[in-house]
């Protein structure tokens, strides 16, 4: 059985993307990820390059990466970050972990937009991963409304979901609704980073208030509008159960 931490502290970040500006949005992270003072960092949807769905793939073994590795070494984090990612020559909108021991696709989205479908494919289905003893369920986006999507992430058994996703400003209620019926039906905590500022594909002013949310749908801590900002909570496990080592 691997290490069960009580407590774990958990941040929602929503970086100033520049599109095409790989090297510079990954210190934009770096940055929120030195700020953040948390063991686990969520990042919106595609947050290394923007909504661009025309963007290259992130190559996660490569040189790019390496300043995210660093920072997560120093701080003791680990970030979860969005990127286009190829693998066996498809395209997937990925969810990448990222800790002292280098970047790791993790996740990719199940749900894949109608815009999107021209590039990417859809990944496997619900996910989880296991840090210090809780068990993270994944999700990106178009899957946080899926209800069959979250459904069987709660069947993984997980103490806690925590995704990246983009929305237009008007869309900010229902990124909000997706939240609190997520928390109800994992009945685990939910941290939702939300893109700030704007990006392609037309999002010009997009929803931020990234979150954190309790498993009874209580809102925890919100981010503002802007870039830049965080959002920071300290969050309770459930009673203690045997988890399997991280992964």
């Amino acid at each position: 059985m691997g290490r069960v931490d009580a407590e774990l502290s958990v941040a929602v970040a929503q970086p100033h993307i520049a599109a095409g500006a790989v090297t510079a949005n990954v210190d934009a992270h770096v940055a929120l990820i030195d700020q953040s003072h948390a063991r686990l960092v969520v990042f919106p949807k595609l947050s290394l390059t923007g909504y661009q769905l025309a963007a290259s793939p992130i190559d996660v073994a490569g040189a790019v990466m390496e300043p995210l590795t660093s920072i997560c070494a120093a701080t003791g984090s680990t970030a979860l970050v969005g990127a286009p990612v190829e693998s066996n020559g498809r395209h997937y909108i990925a969810t990448v972990l990222v800790d002292s021991t280098g970047p790791s696709v993790v996740y990719r989205k199940t749900y894949i937009g109608a815009g999107e479908q021209a590039r990417f494919w859809p990944g496997p289905g619900p996910q989880a991963i296991n840090l210090n003893g809780w068990r993270i369920g994944l999700g990106i986006c178009r899957d946080t409304g899926i209800d069959e999507h979250v459904s069987g992430t709660a069947q993984l058994g997980v103490d806690l979901y925590a995704c990246g996703v983009v929305h237009h400003y008007w869309e900010l209620a229902e990124q909000q609704r997706r939240a609190r019926n997520i928390a109800a039906t994992c009945r685990a905590p939910v941290a939702m980073a939300s893109f700030a500022g704007p990006t392609g594909a037309g999002y010009v002013t997009t929803a931020g208030h990234s979150a954190i949310w309790s498993a009874e749908s209580s809102l925890i801590a919100r981010a503002g509008l802007e870039p830049s900002q965080i959002a920071r909570a300290i969050l309770k496990r459930k009673p203690a159960q045997e988890v399997p080592d991280q992964v």
